[in-house]
């Protein structure tokens, strides 16, 4: 074999050699976890800030910024949802957390109750709580943002 073809043929060699590095790294990068938060809920630090019986909807809107599913469930109270996902190569994403920050008003307007509710295991668990009043009102709507948040489906939506 010539000088030529001795180093065409190592050259060869260490392109394969190149190219399947590149592919196994390739392949350990799609293997990683990717995590997506979705929805907003206020830190401890922000709701130390709202005040139990002093604070109103405008006072609240101005200090923690106003939730999006204020309007849709009902008037007593402002509900904030957040969820993390945990995306793994081709699988499907699936939920790792979710919280809901419950804001409840007085008729008057006023703050009467702020608590944080978690999902373990299925089941609605209060994480913490500063309440002038020990019913928990809407417990059910809370219930079904921990529930069923992020499993709708597009029949759902289309009306299928």
């Amino acid at each position: 074999m010539s000088f030529f073809g001795k180093m065409a043929a190592s050259a060869g060699l260490g392109r394969g050699i190149r190219l399947g590095l590149i592919g196994a790294v390739l392949l350990i990068a799609a293997c990683s976890t990717v995590y997506r938060n979705h929805g907003y809920v206020p830190t401890d630090d922000e709701l130390a800030l709202v005040e139990v019986g002093a604070d109103t909807r405008e006072t609240v809107s101005e200090k923690i910024g106003r939730p999006t599913a204020s309007g849709l469930l009902n008037d007593t109270g402002w509900f904030y949802v957040q969820s993390r996902w945990a995306y793994r190569g081709a699988f499907e994403p699936r939920e790792i957390e979710r919280q809901v920050v419950s804001i409840t008003f007085t008729e008057a307007g006023r703050v009467e109750n702020i608590e944080r509710f978690g999902l373990e295991r299925g089941k609605v668990v209060p994480l913490s709580r500063r309440v002038t009043e020990t019913s928990v009102k809407g417990l059910s709507v809370i219930q079904q943002l921990l529930g069923s948040f992020g499993r709708i489906g597009p029949g759902v939506i289309t009306g299928e």
